[in-house]
């Protein structure tokens, strides 16, 4: 946890307008299916700041935000990969890509996608889906 959790005129300065927009629109749409805790954190070495969903002790996803850039980054343990394969021709070139290119830890391949629209919000729901079910009607 952080001790200052940022506004929105704090996210507007550190990633602009345009990607605030995006971010504003991706946690709209998490939130339309999920009902989860929100934890705001500092973002490591990388990142300014991590915004991630949880429920239970598990991880959905996190946001990231720095500079001009924000992240969005989802963790496929070895039944979910299974689970991405089953679904990959439903899902676009670019997820795809970044998928194949994401490095594998022991603990999952952890996939990071920087969203500068909403094109991909649908594949980021499959993703989500593989992870866990909606429990938001």
């Amino acid at each position: 946890m952080i001790n200052i959790i940022p506004d929105e005129n704090d996210m507007i300065a550190l990633i602009g307008q345009s990607l605030y927009d995006v971010w504003q629109r991706l946690c709209a749409a998490i939130d339309e299916k999920y009902d989860m805790d929100r934890i705001w954190n500092s973002g490591g070495k990388s990142w300014n700041y991590e915004y991630k969903y949880r429920r239970g002790g598990k991880t959905l996803c996190a946001l990231y935000a720095r500079e001009n850039c924000m992240g969005f980054m989802v963790i496929l343990g070895k039944d979910e990969r299974a689970k991405f394969e089953a679904i990959r021709d439903t899902l676009s070139n670019a997820v795809c890509k970044q998928y194949d290119e994401a490095k594998t830890y022991h603990g999952g391949k952890w996939v990071m996608f920087e969203p500068t629209n909403t094109a991909d919000f649908d594949d980021y729901m499959k993703l989500l889906a593989i992870k866990r079910k909606p429990n938001r009607k």
